[in-house]
């Protein structure tokens, strides 16, 4: 079992920063040879921008529900990511095209995004006694401060 960090912990930030949360849903769930690549087009996307911080995802989680998957993604800025969505090099651009020509509006999968630009100290954050992997990922790219 991984390492427990503890104690509470709070985050800082001096300059904005971009929440974007993404996520595909499962709408007929027996149609896997529709579902299962789509969900399958994340891996890449993430692999490149963990690999490439200078592109501007500060960090990222995943999370499970029912017929779905979100990812929380955090962003020095929206230029970087609309950057990454529309650049030709980056994997994201062909991902979507390769979703509108095998999927498009059929039904079989939903997906959908929503993007928040959070100006400095107009924010929460809060961790408290929870290993790394489940911490929240603002408490690793910004200032932590031990809450008493």
């Amino acid at each position: 079992m991984a390492k427990v960090i503890p104690g509470r912990f709070t985050a800082q930030a001096d300059e904005a920063f971009v929440v974007f949360i993404i996520g595909i849903r499962v709408n007929k769930f027996f149609a896997f040879r529709r579902w299962i690549p789509a969900a399958m087009e994340m891996g890449p996307m993430l692999r490149t921008l963990f690999k490439h911080p200078e592109k501007g995802m500060l960090g990222a989680q995943t999370f499970f529900y029912w017929r779905g998957i979100a990812l929380v993604q955090y962003w020095r800025s929206f230029e970087d990511l609309e950057k990454f969505a529309r650049d030709k090099g980056d994997p994201h651009l062909e991902a979507w095209r390769r979703f509108n020509k095998n999927i498009g509006s059929d039904g079989s999968v939903g997906i959908w995004h929503e993007t928040f630009l959070v100006e400095a100290g107009k924010y929460e954050a809060l961790s408290g006694s929870l290993q790394k992997l489940y911490a929240h990922p603002i408490l690793f790219f910004m200032r932590r401060e031990v809450i008493q």
